[in-house]
């Protein structure tokens, strides 16, 4: 079995002395290569904290993870850079687009910034802007999509680079039911045709049953739901 993310006895806390809350309490989650899985759990309890653990975004913690084999907890800023530029991406409940910059100077804007050519992703480009549904959007701006257009953007973003992993926290929190289902859709279409990992924090039972798979986080640890 080939997977992508492991992560074994993981313990986390949060605080000191009676303010303390512990998080996790030698947590253990393996993730295949190419699956689509749904964190879900109780407000609080710790599935967005878990996403930036994954991403060497929070290196405060105790146990291993790994991602593609490699454990982050000895990399340095510099190789946890290189990991998140090229290995995993995110996506938010916020679309966090720069508001100047348009749909497709927007989706750019990573390559730029870590000095990539941008003229290598051109074709790439197109057929995100094709798949996402933004093609007679590229010369918009963020204020002028709706947004579930500024998530589909920011997911365009994400995955332009196809990282292997795409780790997502509510990506439909601030979204009506019907665009919703659109970014849930374009979650599968890119976990079947591009084969993307993705792991969603979500709480809603709908967008949960797009994945292939349910992991919750209950009493501090993750488990298959039945």
């Amino acid at each position: 079995m080939n997977n992508v993310i492991e992560i074994s006895d993981l313990k986390k806390r949060f605080g000191f002395g009676e303010n303390e809350a512990l998080i996790f309490d030698g947590a253990a989650l393996s993730i295949e290569k190419g699956s689509f899985v749904s964190l879900t759990g109780a407000s609080g309890s710790g599935k967005s904290t878990l996403l930036y653990l994954i991403g060497g975004l929070d290196r405060d913690f105790t146990g291993d993870i790994r991602i593609g084999g490699k454990s982050i907890t000895g990399m340095n800023d510099s190789q946890l850079s290189e990991m998140r530029s090229f290995k995993l991406a995110y996506v938010f409940q916020f679309y966090n687009l720069v508001a100047n910059l348009t749909v497709e100077e927007n989706i750019l804007l990573p390559i730029e910034l870590s000095g990539r050519k941008v003229k290598d992703y051109k074709q790439k480009l197109d057929e995100l802007l094709e798949l996402t549904g933004l093609s007679s959007k590229r010369c918009s701006y963020p204020s002028q999509l709706s947004g579930g257009q500024q998530q589909r953007c920011a997911i365009a973003r994400a995955v332009l680079t196809e990282p292997e992993i795409l780790l997502a926290d509510e990506p439909t929190g601030n979204l009506d039911k019907a665009s919703g289902e659109e970014v849930m859709k374009l979650f599968r279409e890119l976990n079947e045709k591009k084969g993307i990992t993705i792991l969603q924090v979500t709480h809603s039972e709908e967008c949960a049953a797009y994945g292939n798979r349910i992991v919750k986080l209950f009493d501090h640890r993750l488990e298959d739901a039945q």
